[in-house]
């Protein structure tokens, strides 16, 4: 009984190590989106943190309701592209360790 316990606990570990590898990963994966016609463009890395944002001059001297509009389509997009990528990474970690999981 102690033999499976053992066993499970350092697939949990190795799990947790890989995990902690993907993140490693992610975190230095970024992903650059553009909306608003490439007005707009955002760097995003795979733990979804928004890097930078780049705002060209034209969209800066218009309208500030389209502005802001174009700005928050533009986020999601990078947020779901950046969470794709997470999901991505941690079912290949969760396949490996448990095979069939997936």
């Amino acid at each position: 009984m102690f033999g499976k316990l053992g066993d499970m606990m350092g697939k949990l570990q190795e799990m947790k190590a890989k995990t902690d590898e993907v993140n490693e990963k992610l975190k230095h994966t970024n992903f650059v989106v553009e909306g608003a016609g490439g007005d707009i463009k955002i760097t995003i890395n795979g733990l979804r943190e928004i890097k930078e944002i780049k705002i060209a001059d034209a969209l800066q001297h218009g309208n500030n309701e389209e502005l802001t509009e174009q700005l928050v389509v533009t986020l999601n997009k990078a947020i779901n592209k950046a969470q794709t990528a997470n999901e991505d990474e941690m079912k290949k970690v969760a396949g490996a360790m448990i095979p069939g999981l997936m």
